[in-house]
Parts: C-alpha cells; structure tokens; sequence
C-alpha cells in the first residue's frame, strides 16, 4: 500500500488491497508528475457539471440579487455592516460568527463521517473552478492522448499559440473571479465605479484584485491538485473523520480480482484497462484502496461503469461504499460516532436559534457621558448619561425614548425622546437625572426604554447606576 494511503482501519483487513503499482501526482523520490486527466462521461460526470453550473451561477449572482433593497450578500467591512440574505448585521452582532463559523465546520465534519469527502468532489470552490480552467485548456490544447503527443515534440508555433491562449484565458478567468470575489466587500455597484477609474483613485482595491488574481492564476495554473494535498487541512484530516462504515468511492476487490483480459478463464471484472487511473485528477489508483489524493469527484465510477458496459458485465466495480460493504459486510448507519454528532448538531442548532432570536433590528445602549461621575447644582445633584440607538433595519425607524429609575424623586431631562434613523444609523441622545440632595439616600438605578414605534420588535430595556453623595 502506498505511504501517502490511508491506514488500514483495526478490523479491515490487508488482502483488500491488490497489489498494484501506486501511481499519483508525486514520484517516489517527491518530485510532481504532471496530471493530464482524460475526458471521462457519465451520469455522475453529468449531474457534477450541472452542480457546478448552479454553484458558479449562484456565487456571480449574489452581489447583483437583492433582498430587501439590499445586496443578498454583502459584507461591508469599511462601514462595518454585513448583509446576509434579508437580515442586516453590524460591529456589534460579530459574536454571531461564532456560530457562523463553528456550524459550517462541524456540518463538514458531520458531513464527512457519513459520506466521506463529498463536499471536495461536488462543492469544494477549489475542484468547482479548476473544473472551468481544465474545460479551458481541453478547448486550446486538445485530449489527452493529443496533448500529450504535442507535448512530446518540440516547441513548435502550433504548440505555442496553443499554450498562450490558455494562459491568457487563464489569466482573463482570474481577474474576473478576483473582481467577483471583490464585489462580495465593496458592492457590485461600488465596483463598477472602481473599474471605470484610474487604480491610482482606489489603490487599496487594486492591490488586492491584483494579488487575488495572481494567486488564482498560480493555483488553478500550475498548483492544481497540490492545494488539496499539501495544503487543505481537510483533506489531511480525512483519515480522522472516516470511518469504515463512511460512504466513499471504492473499489470492488471480491468482484474485481484477480485482474485478467475479459477472455480470461477465472479472472475477475476488472481487465486492468487503467481507464481509472488515466481519468483520475490527482493520478491515483483507486484500486489501491482509499487514499489521501482521492477528492471523490466520481470521474473513476463513469469511466469504469462506461467498460463495465462495453463488456455487459454489471456496473459498480468502482462505486459509492463503505469500507465495510466493500469488505463483504453491511454498512452501520447508526454507531456511536454519528450518534455522538446528531446529539452535538442538534444542540449546536438549538443554541444558534436561540442566539440568532436575540438578534433584533436595532441596539440600544446606556453609558456614562465622559467627566465627572456627578456633579452638584445647587440644591440638586446630577448625573449625564446618552443612550446610543442604532438602527440596523433596511428602512428609516422612529423609536420612542422613556426613562425611569428606583428614586421616586429623580428627574429626567431627555432633549429627543423621539428619534427617526435611517438604515444603519446611529444617534446617541443625552439623558440628564437630577435628584434633591434631600432626598438622595444612595446610589440607585436608572432605566431607559427605548421602543420601535412600528412595533416590528420588542422595546430593549437598559440600564446603569445613578452616583452621587450628600456633599458638604
């Protein structure tokens, strides 16, 4: 079995594997091979490519839809406001990322233990795009049987003409995904306003396309398979978060061995044509079990399954399984692993609900005007406060200011107790409390309601402390 497979797991064992010759996309001494896959077609090849379209389509769509008479998706990080899909976020919601960013990372995880890397083969942005840049370069340079003789031959101007063309798309398709990706943070109308500018007007947003497009270049150019190898930390965990009852692609080794020409007397399925290992992205035998290169992108099941027919012998030498089925034993759905996720991702959903109920469309808060924390005037004593109301809606809001405390004897003075905020803007209101120094018998407190007047969410209610002293 190869290094860079995965271990076998406790109670599978070793005479799964046939005792084939690992290929990839490194040679046994660290250097790359260069990874020319063949076309391959198919059901899966199908129902991938129009994921892909629906994926690519939906991400270029995003900053152009609008959702309230705001962008669905826009993280305005200048204004320090965030639009995600009909809700309107700010600064002070960014403890929401936390459950952001922890669901979509244990989804992936739940994810994985049941199907493997199915996200890496159909959803992974990574295999998504160098889809597109792969289809770029079969249209420029041809197969790749035919490729693969020009690259044999010297440079020639056939061969030339060739490679710059693909090189110039590849650059063309990388500015225009960095200026997407750009849109996602300054609006697409904001970026239409830059591009009809010198860069020298907004050199900030300059540099960073530029750069973005360079290192998509790099990747999807050059880098390729080696992102998901040597890079992505996901792939490096899958060996952790499979288990043998978690649905990958495999290989058949009972129906499959021993290998032989499809005359053979006693052998197997499998007629050891490589179309497998000649399709494969990363350059792997499937056949040597799961592996750490394998992204699950389906292209060795449609081009085993396109043999098998040509053969009429039964699709599914290569297929979606488990270790265990693969191995002559049923797949456990329910074990303690995915019983242990469900109870974690059913807590983890009740917990972001509820969090994400907290979330109303405007903040109110009460703090202390800076100076003295009181101060004597005449026979009364005075404390300054402002609440600071901000409204987070997609439309102009009135809100009703009150106020009250424990001192029957206070008095408040509250210039605006009637506020009109346009989207995403704040005011802050002074509040004055007054109090006889005849009646102050200690600190108490002091609250402030602050309503909306559509009545769309609950009045916030909040609070602080009244200071003061008897004095001389």
């Amino acid at each position: 079995m190869s290094k860079r497979s995965l271990p076998l797991l406790p109670d599978e064992p070793d005479n799964l594997l046939p005792p084939t010759v690992v290929k990839g996309s490194l040679r046994a001494d660290g250097t790359r091979e260069n990874v020319i896959p063949a076309d391959v077609r198919g059901r899966f090849t199908r129902a991938r490519t129009l994921a892909f379209v629906f994926l690519i389509g939906l991400w270029a769509a995003l900053p152009w839809m609008k959702i309230g008479g705001n962008p669905a998706l826009f993280l305005d990080f200048d204004q320090r406001r965030f639009f995600l899909f009909g809700a309107t976020f700010n600064a002070q919601d960014t403890w929401l990322v936390f459950f952001l960013l922890t669901g979509v990372g244990f989804g992936l995880i739940y994810l994985t233990a049941l199907f493997g890397r199915v996200w890496c083969g159909w959803a992974c942005p990574q295999t998504v795009f160098l889809d597109v840049y792969r289809r770029v370069e079969r249209l420029f340079q041809g197969s790749r049987e035919v490729r693969m003789r020009r690259e044999a031959r010297e440079l020639d101007l056939d061969r030339a003409w060739r490679k710059v063309a693909t090189h110039a798309t590849f650059v063309l398709l990388s500015i225009g995904i960095a200026h997407v990706i750009l849109s996602y943070f300054v609006s697409m109308p904001g970026l239409l306003k830059m591009v009809n500018h010198a860069p020298s007007e907004h050199p900030e947003a300059f540099a960073w396309a530029a750069s973005v497009s360079a290192m998509l270049y790099f990747n999807f150019a050059f880098f390729r398979e080696q992102l998901c190898l040597a890079i992505c930390p996901y792939g490096r965990l899958q060996s952790a978060l499979i288990d043998q009852d978690s649905i990958v692609i495999g290989y058949d080794p009972k129906r499959g061995e021993p290998r032989g020409k499809a005359k053979d007397a006693g052998a197997g399925a499998c007629v050891d044509c490589n179309r497998c290992v000649v399709v494969c992205p990363t350059g792997i035998d499937i056949r040597n079990g799961l592996q750490i290169d394998c992204v699950s992108c389906t292209a060795c099941i449609d081009a085993c399954d396109d043999i098998m027919d040509k053969l009429h012998r039964p699709r599914g030498l290569i297929r979606y399984s488990s270790t265990r089925a693969l191995g002559g034993d049923e797949t456990r759905w329910l074990r303690p692993r995915v019983g242990i996720y469900s109870v974690l991702l059913v807590a983890g959903v009740i917990a972001a609900t509820l969090a994400a109920r907290k979330h109303v469309d405007f903040e109110a808060n009460l703090l202390r005007l800076p100076g003295p924390p009181y101060v004597f005037d005449g026979d009364t004593i005075r404390d300054s406060f402002e609440v600071h109301i901000v409204n987070k809606a997609s439309a102009t809001r009135t809100y009703d200011v009150t106020a009250e405390s424990d001192s029957p004897a206070a008095v408040f003075v509250i210039p605006a107790r009637t506020v009109d905020l346009g989207e995403l803007e704040g005011k802050r209101i002074p509040i004055f409390v007054s109090v006889p120094r005849s009646a102050y018998v200690g600190d108490f407190h002091v609250r402030v309601h602050v309503a909306p007047r559509d009545g769309k969410d609950p009045e916030q209610v909040t609070q602080s402390q009244f200071l003061g002293a008897r004095g001389p």
